[in-house]
């Protein structure tokens, strides 16, 4: 049995597609120019921009009489309600458990928040148990995160169990930086860049979130 933890945002869904398309929404409700969408989606970096970073940056480019808590529960409502994933990941992620392994996803971030995505998605139906980094106090690549989603399924990332367990995200210095320092097999789904790091390396590198789980899991 092999334990196959995996990221959230931007590896089993595309949550910068997902924002994408509220941001472009809020800028047509608020009569704002449809090609800052690309300004908000740099000034958002991924998600990790603070909300109130982001909409604080919102609130001064446009002067319309926005407030601050009205921007971020756009921010968190546009990535969580259009959270979705590709069918060939629900395939793998299916296959994988029907096979004895266990899912388990690792995420930074607030536990509503990313909570609300996993069910928007239909991911609570495909996976054996969600970390979210607020729930445990422990963040990607803290060595923390990975132990309470090991331990979240009854299992362990100590002596032989550690040789069974594996990481796969799309950033490195989180998902596969936190890997390395555990001595974790990992797989970095590379959306298209090329890996650029010097002191530490996935063992794997993949095109596609269902090469990658269907990797660790057979590996």
């Amino acid at each position: 049995m092999t334990l196959v933890m995996i990221d959230l945002d931007n590896t089993l869904i595309d949550r910068d597609g997902a924002f994408r398309l509220g941001v472009t929404e809020f800028l047509a409700a608020h009569r704002l120019p449809a090609e800052d969408v690309d300004w908000v989606m740099g000034v958002d970096a991924s998600g990790y921009a603070t909300r109130s970073t982001v909409a604080q940056a919102i609130i001064e480019r446009y002067p319309v009489g926005l407030e601050e808590g009205e921007v971020i529960a756009f921010l968190r409502r546009g990535a969580r309600e259009r959270a979705r994933i590709e069918p060939s990941t629900a395939e793998a992620l299916r296959e994988v458990r029907a096979a004895g392994h266990q899912v388990v996803i690792v995420t930074n971030g607030a536990v509503p928040q990313q909570t609300g995505k996993v069910v928007a998605a239909g991911l609570d139906q495909l996976v054996d148990a969600t970390v979210v980094s607020e729930g445990v106090g422990s963040r990607k690549p803290e060595p923390g995160i990975f132990h309470a989603a090991a331990a979240a399924v009854g299992a362990s990332l100590d002596g032989a169990s550690l040789n069974r367990a594996w990481m796969i995200g799309d950033r490195d210095d989180a998902d596969i930086l936190g890997a390395h320092r555990l001595g974790l097999r990992s797989v970095w789904l590379h959306l298209g860049r090329d890996w650029a790091q010097t002191e530490y390396a996935p063992t794997h590198i993949a095109g596609s979130v269902a090469e990658a789980i269907k990797h660790a899991a057979n590996s």
